[in-house]
């Protein structure tokens, strides 16, 4: 076959895969319904989503097919179909300097963020890690809600990071057990970053701390349960090679991540302990808007 004609090649075959504009339409739609469900989810969630086969448009799983629904979802929210704020994106972050007008100003601004300890009755201390950033930005609502540190480790995790979370946990534990729920990849360098996390750490932490770091997705369990969609290990990749089957954390739906993230923190919280932080919290910030209100008045 000459040049010329494996180029034509090419281009029919293009030709013959494209969507018509019916079938993007639908596709569309599925992605849309997804996110109307629940949301934000990263990109990468919606796409695992495409890609179930029982979808009127299913796409394929492949990187042409993520690209093709990351397209998908920018032209949605350029077209102002799907709310910005429905897609997370903790990979990327601008760095604010916040200036205010007066004290008046800065308590009504700041009142809002005042959180009572919804961990001060509780026995234990308890932290997040997530493998990658996009996945921390899907549980980052539920882990400020919840009042839990949140650490993306970003693969395998830089020391200083690790550092810095035993350092918190040195100064919070305050003598109590501490749990560590982490969420990450199935595969073989996947189920090896937790334990290389686990083990720095240990490194840092004061003597008699009772740590307890905990794998709470993806596991081999979850994959049967909730038929994950998988890909096999690379050939050539040595590391944990009973490993046979991958899967991607975000090939969890969102939403059954978020609420299995949250019955394991909401488990070692006291009962009624959010009942009585939110109480708590508003009476603090009626406290602080009188105060802003007299110093706008003075």
């Amino acid at each position: 076959m000459t040049i010329a004609e494996d180029n034509s090649y090419r281009a029919s075959t293009v030709k013959r895969d494209r969507r018509t504009f019916a079938r993007v339409e639908q596709l569309d739609r599925q992605i849309l319904e997804v996110l109307t469900e629940d949301h934000p989810q990263s990109v990468r969630h919606v796409f695992y989503r495409m890609t179930n086969p029982r979808l009127p448009e299913p796409v394929e799983k492949s990187d042409r097919g993520y690209r093709h629904v990351q397209d998908r979802v920018v032209k949605l929210r350029r077209s102002g179909q799907l709310p910005f704020n429905w897609i997370s994106d903790a990979t990327r972050r601008g760095f604010h300097t916040y200036t205010y007008k007066d004290e008046a100003d800065f308590l009504r601004r700041m009142m809002g963020h005042y959180r009572a300890d919804l961990w001060r009755m509780s026995d234990y201390y308890c932290e997040v890690w997530t493998e990658s950033r996009s996945l921390a930005g899907v549980v980052e609502d539920d882990c400020q809600e919840l009042a839990v540190s949140l650490y993306p480790a970003g693969g395998f995790s830089s020391i200083t990071l690790a550092y810095q979370s035993a350092e918190a946990i040195n100064h919070y534990a305050r003598g109590r057990p501490v749990v560590i729920f982490y969420i990450g990849d199935y595969d073989p360098a996947g189920v090896l970053i937790d334990i290389a996390i686990e083990r720095e750490l240990r490194e840092h932490l004061d003597p008699g701390i009772d740590l307890n770091f905990c794998r709470i997705g993806i596991t081999a369990e979850q994959i049967e349960q909730y038929d994950l969609p998988s890909k096999p290990r690379k050939e050539k990749d040595r590391r944990a090679r009973h490993i046979q089957e991958t899967v991607e954390a975000e090939a969890m739906p969102a939403a059954i991540l978020r609420q299995i993230l949250r019955e394991n923190i909401e488990g070692l919280l006291p009962q009624r302990a959010m009942e009585i932080a939110r109480v708590e919290e508003q009476s603090a910030r009626d406290y602080f808007k009188a105060i802003a209100d007299l110093r706008s008045r003075a």
